[in-house]
C-alpha cells in the first residue's frame, strides 16, 4: 500500500476498510456503475411524495384536539420519523461498505452545494430522494444536466419556498393578489452557478425570480409548471432575454439554467469548491485554473473535472490540510473496525442516534440540517475547535468497543485505520496502551485520522 494510494483513499474517499484500500483509483472509481444506490436502497421521490400526501390525510382526518386526535397525529409522526432514521442507516451504509468512496464523497459534496433542509418530518425523505434521484445519476453527466435536476426537484422547490412565488401580473397573481419569492432565484445564481463574486445583480435576481414563476409542486406528480402562475412577458438576467409570450413557459427556465451552467463564472465557482472542499481550505491557484480549463474543454463534463481533481499533483501533496467533517470521521471509523453495512442496517433507532446521529450533532454536523442554504462550513477551525474535538475523543474512546467487543490488537488497528499515513510516534505510543480500548481510541483520536 503505498503513501499516495493511502492518501488519495482519505483525500478522496473514506480511506481502508479494515486495512484494505479501494482497488481502484478515485478517478477509475467513477467509471464503475452506482452499486451502492442498488444494494441499499432507499424510496425515491415519488414514492416519498405518495406516502407525505398519505400521512398529511391522515392528519386531516385527526385534527381535533381530542384525545384520540392528538395521539394519532403523534403516530403519524412516530411513522414518519422511522423513515428518517431508516433513511439514515441506508445512507451510512453505503458510505461504509462501498469500495468507490470518491462517489460517495462527491454525493455529499453536491447534496451540500445543492443545501435542503426539511423540518416537517412527514416530507424529510425527500432530501435522501434527492441526493438518489437528482444528484447520483447525474455525478459524471454534464454540470447542466445536475443543476436542472436539483434545482427543480420538489425538495428544493419547498425548501426555498417557490411553490408561494406567483408572477404579480399573471392570471393567478392578479386575482388572489399573492406575492414574488426570491430565495430560490437568489440561491440560484450565488450559490448554485455564478457566486457571490460571479457579476450578477439585484435586476438580475428579480428577473431571474419572476421567471421561476410556475413552478410548484403537484403532489405525487412531483414538480410541474403551472402557466397561469407564470408572469407574463419577457425576463432579461445577465442581459439576455427569456420567453416574452403572453404566458410563462417550462422551456425558458429550462434555457436559463443551461446558459447558468455554460457560465465562465459558474466554472470557476464550482471548480474553487471542488478544491476547497477535497484538497485545501487554500488551494494552489494552479489547481483552480487546471480544472476550470478542463471545464470549459469538456462544457462542463463533470466525470472529466473530478478526475482531473483527483489526479493533479497538488492533491498528491502530503500535507493532510483538511479536517474530516463529522460523518466523514465516523463512517472513516466504522470502515476501520470492519463494519458492514449490513450491519448498520440492523442497528435500531436507539443505537443509530448513540452511534452516529447524536456524536454527529456534539461535533456539530447535525443530520441532513445545515444551518442555512450554503450548507456546511470548510475551515478546518470550525470542526477543530476543543469541544468539537473532545466530543470525538470520546466517540474514540466509547462507540468502537460497542460495536466490537473484541477489538482488535491497536498495533494492527492503527494499519487497518490509516495503512501507510500511521506516524511512527502514532505507532509508538499506540504500543504502549495499557488496553485495547484505549489503542483504538488513540488511533481514532489522533491527527492523522482526523485530517485528510
Amino acid at each position: 500500500m503505498s503513501i499516495p494510494d493511502a492518501l488519495l483513499a482519505q483525500r478522496f474517499g473514506f480511506g481502508p476498510r479494515a486495512g484494505q484500500l479501494p482497488a481502484r483509483k478515485p478517478g477509475d472509481q467513477l467509471a464503475q456503475p452506482d452499486r451502492m444506490v442498488k444494494e441499499f436502497a432507499a424510496p425515491d421521490t415519488r414514492a416519498v411524495l405518495e406516502q407525505a400526501a398519505e400521512w398529511r390525510a391522515q392528519m386531516r382526518a385527526q385534527k381535533d384536539d381530542t384525545k384520540a386526535g392528538v395521539e394519532g397525529r403523534r403516530a403519524v409522526r412516530q411513522e414518519a420519523a422511522v423513515w428518517t432514521m431508516r433513511n439514515a442507516r441506508t445512507e451510512l451504509a453505503r458510505a461504509v461498505s462501498g469500495d468507490d468512496g470518491f462517489r460517495e464523497r462527491l454525493v455529499r459534496f453536491w447534496a451540500d452545494h445543492f443545501t435542503v433542509r426539511i423540518e416537517n418530518v412527514i416530507e424529510r425523505g425527500l432530501v435522501t430522494a434527492m441526493a438518489d434521484d437528482a444528484i447520483r445519476p447525474n455525478l459524471t453527466a454534464p454540470f447542466a444536466r445536475m443543476l436542472r435536476a436539483a434545482v427543480l426537484h420538489p425538495a428544493m422547490l419547498g425548501f426555498l419556498n417557490q411553490t408561494a412565488s406567483t408572477g404579480p401580473d399573471s392570471p393567478v397573481g392578479q386575482r388572489k393578489s399573492v406575492g414574488l419569492n426570491e430565495n430560490l432565484a437568489r440561491e440560484l445564481l450565488e450559490l448554485h452557478t455564478l457566486g457571490v463574486d460571479g457579476g450578477y445583480t439585484q435586476h438580475d435576481v428579480r428577473q431571474t425570480a419572476l421567471l421561476l414563476t410556475g413552478l410548484v409542486v403537484a403532489g405525487p406528480e412531483g414538480t410541474a409548471f403551472q402557466p397561469r402562475r407564470a408572469e407574463p412577458g419577457a425576463e432579461t438576467v445577465l442581459g439576455r432575454s427569456y420567453g416574452g409570450g403572453n404566458a410563462g413557459r417550462i422551456e425558458d427556465i429550462h434555457q436559463l439554467l443551461d446558459d447558468l451552467a455554460a457560465h465562465p463564472s459558474t466554472a470557476r465557482h464550482i471548480c474553487g469548491k471542488l478544491a476547497v472542499h477535497f484538497v485545501s481550505d487554500t488551494p494552489e491557484p494552479v489547481l483552480v485554473n487546471d480544472l476550470v480549463a478542463v471545464w470549459s474543454k469538456t462544457d462542463g463534463d463533470l466525470k472529466a473535472v473530478c478526475r482531473a481533481l483527483a489526479d493533479h499533483p497538488a492533491a498528491l501533496r502530503p500535507v493532510l490540510e483538511k479536517a474530516r467533517q463529522p460523518l466523514d470521521f465516523i463512517v472513516a471509523g466504522l470502515r476501520a473496525l470492519g463494519v458492514t453495512g449490513a450491519e448498520v442496517l440492523r442497528w435500531n433507532d436507539q443505537f443509530t442516534r448513540r452511534a452516529a446521529l447524536e456524536p454527529m450533532l456534539a461535533m456539530g454536523q447535525k443530520w441532513q440540517s445545515p444551518n442555512g442554504p450554503d450548507g456546511w462550513e470548510e475551515g478546518f477551525d470550525h470542526w477543530i475547535t476543543p469541544h468539537a474535538l473532545a466530543n470525538r475523543i470520546d466517540w474514540a474512546m466509547k462507540i468502537p468497543v460497542r460495536l466490537r467487543p473484541d477489538l482488535p490488537d491497536a498495533r494492527d488497528f492503527v494499519g487497518h485505520a490509516l495503512a501507510d499515513l500511521a506516524s511512527d510516534d502514532l505507532r509508538l505510543m499506540v504500543s504502549r496502551a495499557e488496553r485495547k480500548a484505549e489503542g483504538v481510541g488513540l488511533v481514532l483520536a489522533s491527527p492523522q485520522f482526523n485530517r485528510r
